[in-house]
């Protein structure tokens, strides 16, 4: 079994078994499993729930945000024990995602920790750089909260409104909303790009830049 279908496998167990409390277990995990290993389908999964309207979103938005906060905090304690070692900086697409993390950091902190979860890859990066360049966990934590109740709405939002428009069908709600959410997340990307672009300096180039993030 390929990636693709161990993803396409979560996605419809999760659809199958909606109305079962492990589903919600599970929701939380790959939330929490996100924030390190970004290729997990927690949002797919957030949105897919939504459109099927189990759990209630009064359950769904707390559950799916406190396992990103979970997952982000991990990213940020990953982030402060490793440093800016090979395992965050080797590959030159890294070395640029970390360069631009680092710098958006120390200019514009809290914002690019609320935005960055809509780049692919770039929650990880963000997070982990927040830790490594010792950014105050202080300063993290409530804007992470807010940035995962903000994400998990917005998840929410997407599935709710596609199964709002379209009726009983769940699951051709959740495919859409899906669907949705990935053009959405794509123009976001291409949004958050402009407004904040990526640097062409090199990592140690900001070493000393960096160094009052507190």
């Amino acid at each position: 079994m390929n990636f693709t279908h161990w993803v396409d496998a979560i996605n419809e167990y999760v659809a199958a078994n909606a109305s079962h409390p492990i589903v919600t277990v599970v929701m939380w995990a790959l939330s929490v499993i996100d924030g390190i290993f970004p290729v997990v389908p927690s949002e797919s999964v957030v949105v897919a729930l939504a459109a099927i309207g189990q759990p209630p979103w009064w359950i769904l938005i707390p559950v799916a945000a406190f396992g990103a906060f979970c997952g982000d905090n991990l990213a940020y304690w990953i982030g402060r024990w490793l440093g800016r070692t090979k395992l965050l900086t080797d590959g030159e697409r890294r070395r640029k995602m970390v360069t631009w993390a680092t710098r958006q950091l120390r200019v514009r902190g809290p914002l690019v920790i609320l935005v960055a979860r809509y780049i692919p890859g770039g929650r990880v990066i963000v997070n982990a750089m927040a830790g490594a360049t010792h950014y105050s966990y202080r300063v993290f934590v409530p804007i992470d909260v807010l940035a995962s109740i903000l994400w998990a709405s917005y998840a929410t939002a997407i599935g709710a409104g596609v199964s709002s428009a379209i009726g009983d069908n769940h699951l051709l709600a959740a495919t859409i909303g899906i669907v949705g959410a990935i053009i959405i997340g794509a123009g976001l990307d291409q949004l958050i790009k402009r407004l904040f672009p990526s640097s062409d300096k090199d990592p140690e180039d900001e070493e000393a830049d960096s160094a009052d993030v507190q």
